[in-house]
């Protein structure tokens, strides 16, 4: 290289640092790219954005050439460098050369091409798309052999067992999209609902036998009338002698078309579902579509009656709660100062521990605040008891023979964090 001129040489220099910066902008570009926008342009009749996806696909075999590129030039303009800034400063031409290359190719060809690339993703890819063609064709018995070994090392390491995105780190993916401002916070909750739907059990939604309106079969018209009236369901269970023994259920309509002098109410009792306890709300949902009934009875480990569910609270689970005209909308959990708390006794166990920030380890069968506090007493407590739960001091507010319907909870310092205090 001695002969060739100094001016050829900074040339060859400047368009290698080019191609470095292209290379590393290119590789960003078709790491990041919106495959999904991608795909809406390419459906739209952009050839470019088509061709960009078909790239992608072969990514294993793009990124080869994108390296083998890229060290190429590197190499190329390391040494065009050493050999000019040895001819213009002599002896100190291969430091002053490392000095100046390494704050180049890092400026040049790495942080602001890699920057620009990022922020503009998609537009790069489609822009780069024909000169990474060209050179993709030219290299390619090069990156064969590189493929080769790639495949050859994947082979040697690969896990046998290859996993997909999890639900959750489809839900960390959601939450991230939302705090980017690309989809609205119900939008976020719905599709997170939908993630989670699978996961969630009748257990865990259903209403429990101490809250179920039901009629005896042999309760007069009358009381079966202010029960409906009272209540405002659609529907009532029917039982015989106990509740345990659910035998079916009755539409409100059907009662009141029914000819109370011919007609016996057993004429309008409709068969009940029986589903168990375990069962995920999603073949609860199938089931009950598939018998076509709007309610199911939930049965325990023993066969007796746990409780029951509809179809609107499946529905819940997934859209959020749904209101009617009847229903009194009353908060579960209201704030009286900035650590005491009234909570009704129907409130989720697990949302009481995630506002008091606690993580429970211990197993219990309830879902409820209520029937969380009676299994930790171990019976039914009275109203004015207190106890304490690590940071929660629970005070029984208003109770009946069957269930805690409002419960005080103030937030005070654990156990622990007491006796460090005192310490101090």
């Amino acid at each position: 290289m001695e002969d060739v001129p100094l001016s050829s040489l900074l040339i060859v220099l400047i368009l290698c640092v080019l191609f470095s910066g292209f290379f590393s902008a290119t590789e960003t570009a078709y790491s990041t790219c919106n495959k999904i926008r991608l795909r809406q342009m390419a459906n739209r009749g952009n050839k470019r954005a088509e061709s960009v996806l078909e790239f992608c696909e072969t990514y294993d075999k793009l990124i080869s050439t994108i390296l083998v590129g890229n060290n190429f030039v590197n190499i190329l303009a390391t040494t065009v460098a050493t050999v000019l800034f040895t001819a213009l400063f002599l002896n100190n031409g291969p430091s002053i050369s490392t000095a100046v290359m390494t704050i180049v190719i890092l400026l040049f060809g790495e942080i602001t091409p890699k920057t620009i690339a990022k922020e503009y993703a998609d537009e790069f890819a489609m822009f780069a798309y024909p000169l990474l063609k060209f050179i993709f064709v030219i290299l390619t018995p090069f990156t064969f052999i590189f493929n080769l070994w790639q495949k050859l090392v994947m082979l040697l390491f690969k896990s046998s067992d290859k996993q997909g995105m999890t639900g959750e780190e489809l839900i960390t993916m959601i939450e991230e999209v939302e705090k980017d401002g690309n989809i609205e916070k119900e939008e976020s909750e719905l599709i997170r609902s939908a993630i989670e739907f699978s996961d969630v059990d009748i257990e865990d939604i259903y209403t429990p036998r101490v809250d179920v309106i039901a009629v005896d079969i042999d309760d007069t018209l009358d009381e079966i009338t202010e029960k409906f009236e009272e209540n405002h369901f659609s529907r009532l269970p029917v039982y015989k002698d106990t509740i345990d023994n659910i035998i079916g259920f009755i539409h409100q309509r059907d009662f009141y078309e029914l000819d109370k002098e011919h007609e016996a109410l057993t004429s309008i009792i409709q068969t009940p579902l029986y589903l168990p306890l375990t069962t995920p709300i999603s073949d609860a949902l199938k089931q009950l579509q598939k018998s076509k009934v709007h309610l199911a009875v939930v049965c325990d480990e023993f066969g007796g009656t746990a409780g029951i569910i509809t179809l609107e609270d499946i529905i819940e689970e997934l859209v959020g709660e749904i209101w009617d005209e009847h229903d009194e909308v009353v908060d579960e959990i209201i704030q009286l100062d900035e650590k005491t708390y009234k909570i009704a006794g129907t409130a989720n166990i697990d949302d009481i521990f995630d506002l008091f920030h606690l993580y429970e380890e211990d197993i219990y069968t309830s879902n409820t605040l209520s029937g969380w506090i009676i299994e930790f007493f171990e019976k039914m407590p009275s109203v004015g008891e207190e106890f304490d739960f690590k940071t929660m001091h629970i005070k029984i507010l208003e109770a009946d023979d069957r269930k805690i319907k409002w419960v005080q909870i103030n937030e005070q310092e654990s156990l622990d964090e007491s006796e460090k205090n005192e310490k101090d």
